[in-house]
Order: C-alpha cells, then structure tokens, then sequence
C-alpha cells in the first residue's frame, strides 16, 4: 500500500466505525426491519422497505410504518396467508410512483418465491456468482415478475445487467448478510458473505467517492458500482461494504 492509500484506509475506516452505531438507525431506513425478530418477517420487512427508501427520508419511513401496519405486522403470514379481500385493504398505499397495485403485486410474487424456495436467502445463494451478486440480482427480477403483472410494476426493481446501480436492493442485501453486532445491519443471511455484496450507490455516496478518488465514473451506474466495488475491495477485501456507513455519513451528515 502507498502511504496515500494507507491514509485514505485509515480515514475512512475511521469514519465506517464511527457511523456503524444503533444511533444511525433513527433515521434510517434500517428501523423497520429491526421491528422483527423471525428472519421471514425481516427479509420481507427489508425487502419492501428498500423498495420504496428514495425520496424523503421521513416519508420513507412513515410509509415504511404504514405498510407494516396494512400488512398486520406479521409480514410474512400476510403474505402466506392473505385473501383478495386482504389485499383491497392495501387500496390507497402510495410511495412516490410505488402504489397498492404494485404492492399488491409485490405480495403475491412473495408468496410464489416462498412457496418455491423456502425464503429469499435461499434464492440468492442459488443464483450468486464467485464473489458478487449481480448475477443473483439479475435472476431474482427475472423470477420475480414470472406472474402477470402491469409492465410498470417492473420498474421498481432493478437489474444490475441493464447498467443499474441497483441501489436499494444492494441496500437490502447488506442489512441482510452484514454482521449483526454493531447493532445496523441485520446478519440474518449466513449462506452470503460480506465479501460478495455491492456498495448501494447513491448521489451522496457517489460524490464523496469521487471526492476521494474512489471513483471517477460520473454517472451513478452499475459501471460505477463495478469501479467502486473494486476501489473498496482493496481496501477491506472481506468487508468492502462496510464503507457505505463512511461514505454515506461524510455526505449526509458532515456535507463533505
């Protein structure tokens, strides 16, 4: 390593450790999967939660808590066990472009990947590949939308192989897999290691890498996200992700 290197590594390590703290969650969209223990009610927590984290971030967590409440608090057994009628009760549910339609379709797709692999964990332990889970994501769309369902709802999830960031589903996917003991992300997955997951690129992550050097692609892309995976990988090859925490926080709350 150069000295620049080892600097830059030793900031931002700083700074990864510094954010990684249950206070983070209080304002993040994180919370609502803590809301739950059974690893069922918190992958589909955190699924649908990511789903809709862009935009406001208090509105994101109103909604957040909104939708918990129409699905009974009990995710998972709703999306087992609902009726038709169960689901004119989502009637109304808006975030954004994501509404009760795509909710509703949301829901049923669950309920197909469930019934067909058991639970989410173990869809994209099937379909990753080496060290990354692009690929998985890929599938998991591709499977996703296997029912009929408006060309819109498509939308709402993204596909890494059509140059998508993919930003709130790699989001999801570290609250999933990182270690649960510094008290943000979740850990519940253990078939997937932190060294496969992608950094959940977004404008305030993106432009405080570039700042340092981590990344000169302009455009918050799944190119960018391949440079700064690799950018990361160097400086932390079995927890690369854990510097979203150091880039997200020098943007949002230090406006670096």
């Amino acid at each position: 390593m150069t000295l620049r290197t080892t600097e830059l590594k030793e900031f931002l390590d700083e700074k990864a450790a510094l954010y990684e703290q249950p206070k983070f969650i209080e304002t993040d969209p994180v919370q609502i999967p803590h809301l739950f223990t059974k690893k069922e009610d918190i992958e589909i927590s955190g699924f649908l939660t990511a789903t809709i984290s862009w935009g406001n971030r208090k509105s994101i967590l109103t909604n957040a808590h909104r939708l918990m409440d129409l699905l009974g608090n009990t995710p998972y057994d709703f999306i087992m066990h609902h009726s038709q009628t169960d689901l004119l009760h989502l009637e109304g549910f808006v975030h954004r472009t994501f509404n009760s339609i795509d909710l509703s379709y949301f829901i049923r797709s669950l309920k197909e990947m469930y019934t067909n692999y058991g639970d989410m964990e173990s869809f994209y332990a099937k379909f990753r590949h080496e060290n990354k889970l692009q690929n998985a994501i890929h599938h998991f769309k591709k499977e996703f939308f296997v029912l009929p369902h408006l060309t819109r709802t498509e939308k709402h999830v993204s596909d890494p192989h059509k140059n998508s960031a993919a930003k709130r589903i790699n989001m999801f996917l570290r609250w999933m897999v990182r270690d649960a003991k510094p008290g943000v992300d979740l850990g519940v997955w253990s078939t997937l290691s932190p060294t496969q997951l992608s950094c959940p690129l977004d404008v305030h992550s993106g432009n405080v890498a570039r700042k340092l050097g981590l990344l000169k692609r302009k455009q918050n892309d799944g190119k960018a996200v391949l440079e700064l995976d690799t950018a990361l990988r160097k400086l932390d090859p079995k927890d690369p992700v854990k510097y979203d925490y150091a880039l997200f926080g020098l943007g949002v709350f230090e406006k670096f």
